[in-house]
C-alpha cells in the first residue's frame, strides 16, 4: 500500500472498542475520482450508531464521518466541475447506480439499487468506503460539491448531513411564510430545523421534554417554546408541519399529532434503532395527516441548500475540536455536550 493510495484515520475496530489512528487504503483512483485533503469533518449521530452496530452489523474496521470538507488535491480526467485547489465537500452518500429510475429522476439518495454510504459501505469494485475522521478522502465526483465562496469550511461541513437532512424535507413540503413549524428536539438536527424554517419565513415552535434549552431556542430564532403539557396544549391543531429530530421508544404519538392542523405533515428525520409503534390511526385519518420520512437529500437538493444558506446567511452553532482529539469529541457527543454540532479540524 503506497502512501499515495492510503490515508490515516480514526478507525473503530469493534463495538465498544476505542478509536485508533490507523493507516488504511483509499479506493482505487479512476477517471471520475476526486481526492481531497480534509480540513474539517462534523460529528453526526449516524457515526455513533455505526460505531456501535446500532443499525445492524458494522463492517469493522470503520472510519466514520460524513460531513467532510477540504481542498481538492487530485481529480480524474472525467472531472470537469472541480480542479485542484477548490474547496469541496461530501456528505452521507458517496455513490449510487446512477442508472435506475430514481437516479435518473434526480433522487439518487433513493437509489433503487441502494445508495453507497460514505462509510461502512463498498464501492462497486469492492473497495471499502471510509469517512472523514481522517486526513484524506477519495470518492466519485457526482457526490462532491463546491463550498460557496462566502462560507467557511468549518461551517460548511455541517451542511452536508445535518443541514440537508433538515432542509430537504422542509423545502419539499413547501414550508413558507404563514406556516407554523414544530421542531421536536433541539439538538444537532433540531437546531438546523429552527434555522431553516425561520429562513423560509415560517413561525417556529420548539417542542422539548424540558426547559433546559429554552434560551438557546429563542436565541436561534424560534417564536415559541413548549416543554410542559400545559404549554403543549396551547398549540393544539395549530401547526402546519412537525419536524421530528428526536425519537425515543416511548414517543408519545397522540401528544404530537394532536398539535397538527388538518392536512398537516409530520416529518420524521430521526433514525431510531427500533420500529415505530403506538401511532393512533384515527389521529391520521380524521385530520388527514401526512406521516413522512426523509433520507438526507439528493445532489441537486444539496447544491440548492448551499446556495440558500449562503444567500440567507444560515449559520449553525458549532463546537470545534482538533482532529487529534476525536476520541474526546466523540465521548463529549455521547454525553450530550455539543451546542449544536461538533466539528473536527485538521
Amino acid at each position: 500500500m503506497s502512501a499515495s493510495d492510503s490515508f490515516h484515520g480514526w478507525a473503530c475496530k469493534g463495538k465498544d472498542a476505542p478509536l485508533e489512528w490507523t493507516e488504511l487504503p483509499l479506493k482505487a483512483f479512476d477517471a471520475d475520482s476526486v481526492e481531497m485533503k480534509i480540513s474539517h469533518c462534523g460529528i453526526c449521530g449516524s457515526d455513533i450508531h455505526t460505531m456501535d452496530s446500532g443499525w445492524g452489523p458494522t463492517n469493522y474496521p470503520c472510519v466514520v464521518g460524513h460531513e467532510i470538507v477540504g481542498v481538492a488535491t487530485r481529480v480524474g480526467e472525467n472531472v470537469k466541475k472541480f480542479k485542484v485547489g477548490d474547496r469541496i465537500g461530501v456528505g452521507a452518500q458517496s455513490f449510487s447506480c446512477l442508472n435506475c429510475n430514481n437516479c435518473k429522476d434526480g433522487y439518487e439518495n433513493l437509489c433503487e439499487n441502494g445508495l453507497i454510504g460514505t462509510y461502512n459501505g463498498k464501492w462497486p469494485n469492492g473497495d471499502k468506503t471510509f469517512g472523514g475522521y481522517a486526513d484524506k478522502w477519495r470518492g466519485h465526483q457526482h457526490f462532491v460539491f463546491k463550498v460557496p465562496d462566502h462560507m467557511t469550511n468549518e461551517i460548511a461541513a455541517t451542511f452536508f448531513c445535518a443541514g440537508v437532512t433538515t432542509y430537504a424535507p422542509l423545502k419539499r413540503y413547501n414550508v413558507k411564510k404563514g406556516d407554523r413549524v414544530g421542531v421536536v428536539g433541539l439538538g444537532g438536527l433540531g437546531h438546523f430545523g429552527v434555522l431553516w424554517a425561520k429562513a423560509l419565513g415560517a413561525e417556529v415552535v420548539v417542542l422539548s421534554h424540558s426547559s433546559r434549552k429554552k434560551q438557546d431556542a429563542f436565541d436561534l430564532g424560534c417564536n415559541e417554546f413548549a416543554a410542559t403539557d400545559e404549554e403543549y396544549a396551547k398549540h393544539r391543531s395549530s401547526l402546519t408541519h412537525i419536524l421530528c429530530t428526536s425519537y425515543q421508544q416511548d414517543f408519545d404519538w397522540p401528544k404530537y399529532l394532536d398539535l397538527l392542523k388538518h392536512n398537516g405533515t409530520f416529518i420524521l428525520v430521526a433514525a431510531p434503532e427500533t420500529a415505530l409503534s403506538g401511532i393512533p390511526p384515527f389521529s391520521l385519518i380524521f385530520k388527514q395527516i401526512q406521516l413522512s420520512g426523509s433520507a438526507i437529500g439528493s445532489p441537486a437538493e444539496i447544491e440548492e441548500m448551499l446556495e440558500f444558506a449562503e444567500k440567507h446567511n444560515v449559520k449553525p452553532w458549532i463546537n470545534k475540536y482538533k482532529m487529534t482529539d476525536a476520541p474526546t469529541a466523540v465521548q463529549d457527543f455521547r454525553n450530550g455536550k455539543p451546542r449544536y454540532r461538533i466539528v473536527l479540524e485538521n
